[in-house]
């Protein structure tokens, strides 16, 4: 392998080491396949652009416009033809919409975030650009050193953003990369340097290997690296160790900028028993309150998320609840301790809060229009110990029923809509609330609908809340709490009911002595829908899951226990297990028939990875069969060069060994002089013989001294062979002269001849002329193969009649 192909090689590894800190960005691994096969292209794209007579920095030109067409059939596969295959004129609209997401997703999410596409695109994207930027300082304008400088920038940004999740196992992939990419340049600066100032004999090689010194100095320094901040004091911000990841809120402090819905749907593929927290709640129906962390009430189409929050210091009493009319109701209050295994989440507490006492309180931010109570660090609210006190707002069906229509700056806010949202989603919600007349009835309309006969809990379906997501929802009749809770508010708002989507918990399990525990198997998403009057009210769509309001209620309810299964648990295809009989099982779940087997499956709902997608192994089929396409000549061409001249092992005219060359030697040297010059635009003239030829050649294309004298030798060494009695006439170095004429033509030859002597030699049209040669001998071959099976069925058939016909007619 040459220096080049090794630099080449080790850019591309570097690149790929590095960028595996960024892994723990999202919450699936699969899209690191698709930077992997982003970067091998550009490297792919960059030695094939390097081997061209084209200018040095046309070359990360060219692997730029690859990147950008590996984006574009990777992400904007709605805008493309021929089944997705082809770019097509929607691609860069499509592309875009991509990326908007995703830098919306950005100000969205806390890390890990979903696999949505939009950050599957910059981070892909984002590794590509570097993969360029490496190859080109690297092997283009070798410059390995300073390719360590985004490598670098790359591994501090991926770091920087996985915070704890962060390791100094990237940083050691990363460094190794880079001393191997170092090696390899210094390896080839070593060779040369020793040609240059010693010299080698004939036929020694030198490996200009680095020495072991270099190498025990590099691999010393990265050892270093790794274990010196083990003996150190520590810091909370640096390389290896990130602070606390976070977002500036308006209205002062920082805040996590976690999207508590993606923590709901990475906790439904690792449903646990573990207890998140364990509470006391005085009131007479806390086997049914929610424990609630937030609300979602901006919907884009591609997810719900939260409005630009304005956090505030916690005051000592929130200010009155949004729409509630009379704030004279009575208040439970509440205990909690928070365990050790429950990380990143906003404060879980009954809505709507009127205050919370916080060891701590400059640890949280408050939203105040959604009452949020907001962590200013990952880890806030680990081991957390607090009280809280809520409202205890029990309207009547009667009572939201003949509440007043909201105001209009409620409805505007809360009932918005994106453009695009697909038309069946109001068709189905206006279908189903056709008998309704008030917005209390159409929310209970809907809410029934959902819980009915055809519609089934089932984790196995991908995860998701945008437009897409809700019309195969609509579609399929299947999946779980957040695709209930989404659907049901987006529905509410076509018919202009003000909805937003809550999460949080299910009511905890009893423990005696009004104490609940709450495990990993009840997180949940639930719509809330605004009635003037009373504010935000709970609805549950979810089959099977949570608790149904009493309002919502009808009158053959035989209970209202809340059902413990998670709404993250997973379904399972085999049959339902009978419920069990044993002691250990609370009597909330065996009335539901949920005390069978304890395994649940977790459904996968990461994405699939893009390199497995259909449409991705078709386009890289067709795109991988037309590269192949394009390739032949140029490849047919090196090969048959390599071949003439020698290589591989093989005695090479003129090169070390034997001094006698063979008459087959001699002729391939000339008729690799014959197809040079074709190839930069001089056809061959069979009519000529070698010296006429040689010196047609050296007229027209002009030649200097020295490759006009090589080609009259190959003339010479030619016509001995054709014309003098021995068979091994010349030891004099043909490839050499080969080379050294084949130098002049390229010297003299357009920009253009020479591009095209490499990607398209005319004088591969001799492979065209092979291959026809080789079909018609075939095809003779069959044909008369054919003939013979033919005679010989046939022929005896034939023969039985020849005679029945003489026998028939003696005169003949």
């Amino acid at each position: 392998m040459t220096t080049r192909a090794k630099l080449t090689v080790y850019s591309a590894l570097a690149t790929a080491l590095a960028s595996l800190c960024l892994t723990p960005l999202l919450t699936t691994k699969s899209w690191i396949t698709h930077a992997f096969l982003v970067i091998a292209v550009i490297a792919a794209a960059g030695a094939g652009l390097r081997r061209t007579p084209l200018y040095r920095w046309t070359v990360p030109i060219g692997q730029l416009l690859v990147l950008f067409l590996m984006l574009l059939i990777g992400f904007a596969g709605s805008g493309s033809t021929w089944g997705g295959l082809v770019p097509g004129p929607d691609s860069l609209h499509a592309l875009d919409k991509v990326l908007s997401s995703g830098l919306d997703d950005i100000q969205q999410y806390a890390i890990p975030a979903p696999p949505n596409a939009g950050l599957r695109l910059i981070l892909v994207a984002s590794v590509g650009l570097v993969a360029l930027v490496v190859d080109t300082v690297a092997v283009t304008y070798r410059r390995s050193a300073l390719a360590g400088l985004p490598l670098l920038a790359l591994y501090s940004v991926g770091n920087g953003l996985a915070g704890e999740r962060g390791s100094w196992i990237w940083f050691g992939l990363a460094s190794a990369g880079y001393l191997v990419l170092l090696f390899a340049e210094g390896q080839d600066r070593v060779s040369r340097w020793g040609r240059v100032f010693r010299g080698t004999s004939r036929g020694t090689e030198s490996t200009g290997a680095v020495g072991l010194g270099g190498q025990q100095v590099g691999i010393l320094a990265l050892a270093v690296a790794l274990l010196l901040p083990v003996f150190l004091p520590h810091w909370d911000s640096g390389l290896l160790h990130s602070g606390p990841s976070g977002s500036a809120g308006k209205g002062g402090g920082a805040v996590t900028s976690l999207d508590p819905l993606v923590s709901l749907q990475a906790e439904i593929t690792k449903p646990t028993d573990t207890e998140l927290l364990r509470y006391t709640l005085d009131s007479d129906i806390a086997d049914q309150t929610y424990l609630r962390t937030g609300s979602l009430d901006q919907f884009d189409g591609t997810n719900w998320k939260l409005g630009s929050p304005t956090v505030s210091d916690l005051p000592s009493t929130f200010p009155s609840p949004e729409g509630l009319r009379d704030a004279n109701v009575p208040q439970l209050k509440g205990d909690f301790t928070v365990s050790d295994r429950l990380e990143k989440s906003w404060l879980p507490m009954p809505y709507p809060i009127q205050s919370v006492q916080l060891p701590n309180r400059g640890d949280w931010k408050l939203d105040p229009l959604t009452r949020t109570v907001m962590p200013t660090s990952d880890k806030a609210i680990k081991g957390l110990h607090y009280q809280a006190t809520a409202l205890d707002v029990r309207p009547t069906a009667n009572d939201l029923r003949t509440a007043p229509q909201a105001p209009q700056d409620i409805r505007d806010r809360y009932t918005a809509l994106p453009a695009d949202l697909p038309p069946v989603v109001a068709d189905k919600a206006r279908s189903v609330t056709a008998k309704a007349s008030t917005d209390y009835d159409k929310a209970v309309a809907l809410a029934a609908w959902f819980n009915g006969p055809d519609f089934k809990y089932d984790t196995s379906v991908t995860g998701g809340t945008g437009n897409n997501a809700i019309v195969s929802f609509l579609n399929e009749r299947r999946g779980f709490c957040v695709h209930f809770a989404s659907t049901m508010a987006a529905m509410a708002r076509t018919l202009k009911i003000p909805a937003r989507v809550a999460v949080g918990f299910t009511p905890g399990d009893a423990q005696g002595g009004s104490v609940y525990s709450v495990t990993g198997r009840m997180y949940h998403a639930w719509p809330e829908l605004y009635f003037a009057g009373y504010g935000w009210t709970r609805f549950e769509p979810t089959p099977s899951r949570g608790v149904q309001p009493r309002y919502t209620e009808q009158a053959s309810t035989a209970t209202t226990a809340p059902t413990q299964q998670p709404t993250a648990a997973a379904q399972s295809d085999a049959p339902v297990p009978l419920p069990s009989t044993s002691k250990d099982c609370d009597p909330k779940l065996r009335r539901m028939g949920e005390c069978g087997g304890k395994n649940t499956a977790a459904g996968d709902t990461g994405q699939d990875s893009w390199l497995l997608s259909g449409q991705v192994l078709g386009t890289l089929a067709v795109v991988v069969a037309l590269i192949a396409l394009l390739l032949v000549p140029m490849l047919w061409r090196t090969a048959l060069r390599r071949r003439r001249l020698g290589g591989g092992g093989r005695r090479r005219p003129g090169g070390a060994g034997p001094a006698e060359l063979t008459d087959a030697q001699v002729l391939a040297a000339w008729d690799e002089l014959i197809d040079s010059a074709w190839d930069l635009g001089i056809p061959p003239d069979e009519s000529r013989t070698p010296r006429s030829a040689a010196r047609r050649i050296t007229e027209t294309a002009e030649l200097d001294e020295n490759a006009a004298a090589a080609a009259g030798r190959l003339a010479l060494a030619t016509e001995r062979v054709l014309y003098a009695p021995s068979g091994r006439v010349t030891d004099a170095p043909l490839a050499a002269d080969v080379r050294t004429a084949r130098a002049g033509l390229r010297a003299t030859a357009s920009r253009g001849d020479r591009t095209r002597a490499v990607l398209l030699p005319p004088s591969s049209a001799q492979l065209w002329w092979r291959i026809s040669d080789a079909v018609l001998t075939a095809r003779t071959a069959v044909g008369t193969q054919g003939r013979r099976m033919s005679d010989a069925v046939t022929g005896p058939v034939r023969r039985v009649f020849t005679r029945r016909k003489r026998t028939q007619d003696p005169e003949s």
